[in-house]
């Protein structure tokens, strides 16, 4: 609920989750990014990385999805998404964590009954390296 959220709350999601050769293919094939440098093994040796990089969607994606628990599993609707940065490289068999702060929030103007809440999330790795931030703005209920 709208009540639940306070400016400067950081939120910690859990659990993580490891990317798997798996994810990253099927995430490919079903969006249709073929580029060599996520689904070829040999292709990818000979890039900056030296290996497969998983697809920058399916981060954002899967990071998205850490905080739905926590941020939006019960809000009315994402009213959007801003200043998406992919701050390093994933590679298969890491591990993403997500934690989110509360930016601000408002009750809406044409509806007493919601409010918008604005929010910031981050992703690490396993080794503590950003991987992603992005910002939001969810609509949520107020308690009846």
């Amino acid at each position: 609920y709208f009540e639940e959220f306070s400016k400067g709350q950081i939120i910690n999601h859990w659990p993580g989750k490891t990317i798997t050769e798996s994810d990253n293919n099927l995430f490919s094939l079903i969006t249709m990014n073929h580029h060599p440098l996520h689904i070829d093994k040999e292709y990818s040796r000979t890039t900056e990385h030296g290996q497969i990089l998983v697809v920058g969607t399916l981060i954002f994606s899967i990071v998205v999805g850490l905080t739905v628990r926590d941020i939006s599993g019960k809000a009315i609707a994402n009213l959007g998404y801003e200043k998406v940065s992919h701050n390093n490289p994933v590679f298969i068999g890491d591990t993403l964590y997500a934690r989110t702060k509360v930016l601000t929030k408002r009750e809406s103007r044409s509806k007493p009954d919601r409010g918008i809440v604005k929010v910031e999330t981050l992703s690490i790795n396993q080794n503590d390296k950003k991987v992603l931030s992005f910002q939001r703005k969810i609509l949520v209920s107020k308690r009846p």
